[in-house]
């Protein structure tokens, strides 16, 4: 009887332990089955992300790579990729040549601009400023202060950031003239030397910028003036049909007689010595007249577009008297003081206009290997006087800087800054503002 009740008890220890082994295997495998699908949820979402960030990168290198490793794709993308480069300068060499055998009367559309070589130019502004507007303190919708009006509506604007003078569409013909508002404008103001400068802004459509040098309201008016358009500029006389050009050309790099629809600002620049002008636009000297013929004697700014659909804009107009060669001022001397370097609003950044003068006394310095100078800065009174004194120290360097980069070897310049401390003229007149916004070059 023992005997039955162990083995019976042996019976249902071994039916217990096999159906809690077979729970524990069950339980066990759905464990494991709940983790394969984890697994599997990561694993393809990883493919996923992946696959989206292999489109990105296809997208900004222009090469489809969606599938990573993919040889053939790969392939195909750098065919098309060469195919397409061969395209673009099948396209460019086309454009070259046809720009090439263009006559100089087609009406062809200039598909390039020219390349802007400062390097090369050889503008340097007077010393002495006559008159000097940039715009400064200026109300918008007003009148410009420093000018008086001929005739059409002209007045103060921002644009492109920047206060400007604007000549209005008024009518079917926009534009109109202004002079300089001064006291003695029915005299011959302007010296046997002088320069003139000022930026203008050319829009999609043509139009034309005018210099008269007299004062077409108070003095005689002259019938010879100076016309810009955005790609050439001629000095003739006025007179719709009756127009007669002393002399025209175009701006280099431009071959057709269509307009260069590229909006964009260009400074231009007039230079007379008794005789001789020079106009320049940008970096390149367009009209050389050995003898204008007639004595200029003060100036008219004006804006003209035929059609009427565009507008004028111009800004920081200086007229200033000519001076002796900087060579001999330095002889004389020991330095030479310098205008004609200009920089952005309270920065160091050289404009471009300004390396007519840096060109000039590089050249100087190439031809006299004995010089050295002390390249000096110097500000106006506006703003504080720790600013100011940075300021000028910083400019200094950038054009020492600029030279050395041109050529000059470093151990043969110096520079600093004198800030406000040392002005040349009165701070109460954007005349003598600007004659005190200067760089010196000190003998060393």
């Amino acid at each position: 009887m023992k005997n039955l009740k162990f083995i019976l008890s042996i019976i249902v220890v071994i039916s217990l332990s096999t159906s809690t082994h077979a729970q524990f295997i069950d339980k066990l495998a759905k464990k494991a089955e709940k983790k394969v699908e984890r697994e599997a949820e990561k694993r393809t979402e990883k493919r996923v992300n992946k696959g989206i960030d292999n489109v990105f990168d296809g997208v900004e290198d222009g090469i489809d790579e969606t599938v990573e490793g993919d040889p053939e794709k790969q392939k195909e993308a750098e065919k098309q990729k060469e195919a397409e480069k061969k395209s673009t300068e099948k396209t460019n060499s086309q454009t070259k040549k046809e720009e090439t055998n263009t006559t100089p009367n087609a009406e062809v559309v200039v598909k390039q601009e020219p390349t802007l070589t400062w390097n090369k130019y050889d503008f340097v502004p007077g010393t002495e400023i006559i008159f000097e507007d940039n715009q400064e303190g200026e109300q918008n919708g007003e009148f410009p202060s420093k000018w008086d009006l001929v005739s059409g509506s002209v007045e103060n604007a921002n644009f492109d950031g920047q206060n400007v003078i604007y000549f209005i569409k008024c009518n079917a013909n926009s534009g109109g003239n202004i002079i300089p508002l001064l006291k003695n404008s029915k005299e011959d103001y302007l010296p046997e030397e002088f320069t003139i400068e000022f930026d203008a802004y050319f829009g999609a459509q043509s139009s034309s910028y005018y210099v008269n040098l007299s004062d077409i309201k108070n003095q005689a008016k002259l019938d010879n003036s100076m016309r810009a358009d955005d790609k050439w500029i001629r000095f003739g006389k006025n007179g719709g049909e009756h127009e007669q050009d002393i002399e025209r050309k175009f701006y280099p790099g431009f071959s057709g007689a269509k307009n260069d629809v590229t909006s964009k600002w260009r400074h231009i620049a007039l230079s007379f010595n008794k005789r001789a002008l020079k106009v320049y636009m940008d970096d390149a000297r367009i009209i050389n007249l050995p003898n204008l013929g007639y004595n200029p004697t003060g100036i008219t700014l004006g804006y003209h577009n035929p059609g009427g659909t565009t507008v004028g804009y111009i800004k920081n107009i200086r007229i200033a008297k000519g001076a002796v060669p900087l060579y001999d001022k330095f002889l004389t001397d020991g330095k030479f003081v310098t205008t004609g370097i200009k920089f952005d609003v309270a920065k160091a950044t050289i404009k471009p206009e300004s390396m007519g003068t840096i060109n000039y006394v590089v050249k100087m310095m190439q031809d006299h290997p004995e010089l050295k100078f002390s390249v000096e800065g110097h500000t106006d009174s506006d703003g504080a006087d720790a600013a100011n004194q940075s300021l000028s120290e910083a400019r200094a360097k950038a054009v020492k800087e600029t030279m050395i980069k041109a050529g000059i070897s470093a151990d043969r310049l110096t520079s600093k800054g004198h800030g406000e401390s040392k002005p040349m003229a009165g701070n109460d007149t954007p005349e003598g503002k600007a004659q005190n916004r200067r760089v010196e070059f000190v003998k060393i």
